[in-house]
């Protein structure tokens, strides 16, 4: 027998069997391209801020801004904008929102500089703090911090930290910091500008404290090289920080093939000593990036661990329970399907990724994976085959590009030739997941795209 054919079989019954079967990979986090990510729980919701990729022309263009929302951590959503003003601007790396007065605050980049935002629901609608809800105008508020940024910092990536007295201090790029004054918008005119051990380009900086000692951890580099390094203080989140000799907690790892792990955020689950790093990964480079999430540990003297980058991520948190998805093991055909696409390395040569399009990768449970169609196919079709008559109760839509809005037709049948309209709608709504109601028994589902990106994440059946 070939060898090649003897480890090609080996494989195939190795992942076919019901030790690899049960492998389940919750990295990436969220089903679209999304980066900068913070994460906070208000009662029992996760809330996701974070910059919407995918857009055209990189950074001179973004996605608008939303919130992704989950109970268990495990299955996000998002309906409309959450900044109305803000929709149609460039909009990135928004801070987590922090209460304060019964108010939450968000700090995004707006238009290349940082303003504040405030909200009475952490799901917002936020609205532009100190002035018109416009940005521009004579009563348009002004920036908290320029781009050209005091004392060399670089006024993008704002992040918060609540000391337990109450008082607020914000962090920025290029190692910035200040007190916040009680308003939530004014700072402090005596900037910081934190001296890390590691010199030259910063950014997504992250500041937290655990069990008294206050931890700044700052970026370094960028694309596939993109990693974190931090430092610790137990005087003020202004410092004087201990940079330890192990101070690279993020970085690529190529043997897992996890590359560029950059600007993200801590999130701690309240009422416990569970710490997860949020953070980005390289992805196909420039802004198609996603969202990661990996368990950060201490060492007993209170200095980090280096996080273990994993495709196998956090999993649920919780205990929400979630009914079967009936799509696993299912099987899906298309229209058409994209050509592979092989991702071009920006400075790393190990960087070997070639993107598939399949419409199988839609019912994978991964939101790392996606069917798309030929970019030539004009009226797009997604159908799966459940294999027998299955009462069902509702789909999910997961579709590609979300956050630019999807019309679609999904229609039902017993046998694969008479079909029967039961969902989607003719307007375009911008929102994920899809959802629709059906009842009966079911054999086959398909889903038209009338509007919007033609393609899928995920398609659930329950």
């Amino acid at each position: 027998m070939d060898i090649r054919y003897r480890y090609t079989l080996l494989g195939l019954l190795l992942f076919s069997s019901p030790l690899f079967s049960q492998q389940v990979n919750h990295n990436p986090l969220i089903p679209d391209m999304v980066a900068d990510p913070s994460i906070v729980k208000a009662g029992d919701t996760y809330y996701c801020y974070a910059t919407t990729d995918g857009y055209a022309k990189g950074l001179a263009t973004s996605g608008p801004p939303v919130v992704w929302t989950s109970k268990d951590f495990l299955h996000w959503s998002f309906k409309g904008t959450c900044f109305p003003s803000a929709a149609n601007q460039l909009y990135w790396a928004p801070s987590k929102a922090v209460f304060v007065n019964n108010k939450y605050y968000l700090y995004p980049t707006i238009n290349t500089n940082i303003y504040a935002a405030v909200a009475d629901r952490p799901e917002g609608p936020f609205k532009l703090l100190n002035g018109a809800d416009t940005l521009h105008g004579p009563a348009a508020p002004k920036p908290m911090v320029k781009m050209d940024g005091p004392n060399g910092t670089k006024g993008i990536d704002a992040d918060i930290l609540l000391d337990d007295n109450g008082q607020a201090y914000m962090f920025w790029a290029m190692r910035g910091a200040a007190h916040l004054h009680p308003d939530m918008y004014t700072l402090d005119t005596a900037v910081t500008v934190i001296p890390t051990k590691r010199k030259g380009y910063s950014e997504g900086p992250v500041a937290f404290k655990r069990k008294g000692v206050y931890y700044y951890l700052y970026t370094l580099s960028g694309h596939e090289h993109y990693e974190y390094a931090y430092g610790y203080s137990r005087q003020s989140p202004l410092g004087p920080y201990t940079w330890p000799e192990q101070d690279i907690i993020l970085t690529t790892d190529k043997e897992a093939k996890i590359y560029g792990p950059g600007h993200g955020n801590v999130f701690h689950e309240p009422d416990t000593d569970n710490y997860y790093f949020i953070y980005l990964e390289f992805g196909n480079g420039g802004t198609t990036r996603q969202i990661w999430a990996d368990k950060m540990e201490f060492n007993e003297d209170g200095t980090i661990r280096p996080v273990k980058l994993t495709h196998s991520g956090i999993g649920p948190l919780g205990h929400v329970k979630q009914p079967r998805n009936l799509a696993i093991g299912a099987t899906a055909t298309a229209s058409s399907t994209m050509p592979d696409y092989k991702v071009i390395p920006v400075t790393e040569p190990t960087l070997q990724r070639t993107e598939s399009y399949a419409p199988q990768l839609a019912l994978d449970e991964s939101n790392g994976t996606r069917w798309m169609a030929d970019s030539a196919d004009t009226s797009p079709v997604f159908t799966i085959d459940l294999g027998k008559l299955t009462a069902v109760k509702r789909t999910a839509a997961y579709f590609v590009k979300p956050t630019a809005g999807h019309a679609y037709r999904l229609e039902s049948s017993a046998d694969g030739r008479q079909w029967t309209p039961c969902g989607g709608h003719e307007n375009s709504i911008m929102q994920s997941p899809h959802t629709d109601h059906l009842s009966g028994k079911i054999r086959y589902l398909r889903v038209t795209i009338l509007s919007g990106t033609p393609g899928l994440w995920e398609f659930k059946v329950y």
